[in-house]
């Protein structure tokens, strides 16, 4: 069953923008930055926490930090802010380390 966007905004699901700053695999002194855009169900954002440990697991680049901001919340959720912020090494200490030159 195919669910559309507007019932899922119905269930808390929201705009949300996450930008991962990476270090560079090739040259690991320089950052990067990487923006990914999804509807997600906060405050767990399921489908980001999915991606980032995709990331650490498939992707050769190390994370320096991910700011994730969100959109609007509906009518029926005014009762909670809105998330707008900064999660920095998001449990990603154990993954590996760049090298500094």
């Amino acid at each position: 069953m195919e669910t559309n966007e507007f019932s899922l905004r119905l269930e808390g699901w929201r705009l949300a923008t996450a930008e991962v700053l990476y270090y560079m695999p090739d040259h690991p002194s320089l950052l990067q930055s990487f923006m990914w855009q999804t509807l997600d169900l906060a405050p767990s954002y399921p489908r980001i926490h999915k991606f980032l440990n995709y990331w650490r697991s498939e992707i050769d680049a190390v994370i320096h930090s991910v700011r994730l901001a969100t959109g609007k919340r509906s009518r029926r959720q005014r009762s909670t802010p809105p998330i707008i912020g900064c999660i920095t090494r998001l449990g990603l200490a154990e993954t590996k380390r760049p090298l500094h030159i």
